[in-house]
């Protein structure tokens, strides 16, 4: 496949043009031109670019890339690193944030809900990145963060009455534990997201909302996981999802 009907295909499907973001979405490096082998993972690491070499790899989508705001510019140590592994192999390196938390069927929070089977029933927060709705069977915290565990294959770090019954449920993947209070005015029982912060305890234990920090890696492996499943389904592309583990 060209490099460009796909960089077309990418964004008509997550349609990063929308949201404002705290990177560039879509090609960040440019390598060959045609594409035949492709892997997805969470972050543009050396130790996933070192898997795609090895793959040979032509192409690179991740949910974390390079080029953040307020970022160093510079190319030295391991930003030279980097990106001497992708220009010298020619392998391109595609980034979408964003816009693989929030897309309805492919991102990280629609994989999320469906992973632990909770039904959606709306949005909030800033460019409605956070979801809101129930889970598929009501019960108590302590039978959903085994739920978790299981699916996620980690425990989360927990702050709640183990014995409350979960009947509402609001999830952000990654690092959204800014949104815990617009999800406690919402009325729910518990909030899941990534990561956690020394002031998100204390608005658990004030407000009884049960927060579950799950792991930003484990929340956000979702989204490349199906977008890779959707690539070699659409795009006659052989596309696989690389893990490289990371236990935040």
């Amino acid at each position: 496949m060209n490099r460009d009907a796909l960089m077309n295909y990418l964004d008509e499907l997550l349609q990063p043009a929308k949201f404002q973001d705290y990177c560039p979405n879509g090609l960040q490096v440019e390598g060959r031109a045609e594409l035949c082998r492709v892997i997805t993972g969470v972050t543009a690491s050396q130790a996933l670019l070192d898997a795609a070499v090895a793959r040979a790899a032509d192409a690179v989508i991740v949910h974390h890339g390079y080029f953040w705001k307020g970022e160093d510019g510079r190319v030295t140590g391991i930003r030279k690193a980097r990106l001497s592994t992708l220009l010298g192999h020619d392998i391109n390196l595609i980034a979408y944030h964003l816009p693989l938390d929030a897309h309805p069927e492919l991102g990280n929070n629609a994989q999320l809900a469906a992973l632990l089977d909770w039904q959606a029933e709306g949005r909030f927060g800033a460019q409605d990145i956070g979801w809101l709705g129930r889970p598929g069977v009501e019960e108590p915290l302590a039978a959903l963060v085994t739920r978790v565990t299981r699916q996620l294959g980690r425990p989360p770090l927990v702050i709640g009455d183990m014995a409350r019954s979960i009947r509402r449920v609001a999830w952000c993947s990654g690092g959204a534990q800014g949104y815990f209070e617009q999800a406690i005015a919402l009325g729910v029982d518990l909030y899941l997201s990534g990561e956690i912060s020394e002031q998100t305890v204390h608005l658990a234990r004030e407000s009884g909302v049960a927060y579950l920090a799950a792991g930003h890696h484990a929340t956000e492996r979702g989204g490349v996981k199906a977008l890779a499943a959707h690539l070699s389904q659409h795009c006659g592309l052989d596309c696989q999802f690389v893990e490289i583990d990371n236990p935040v």
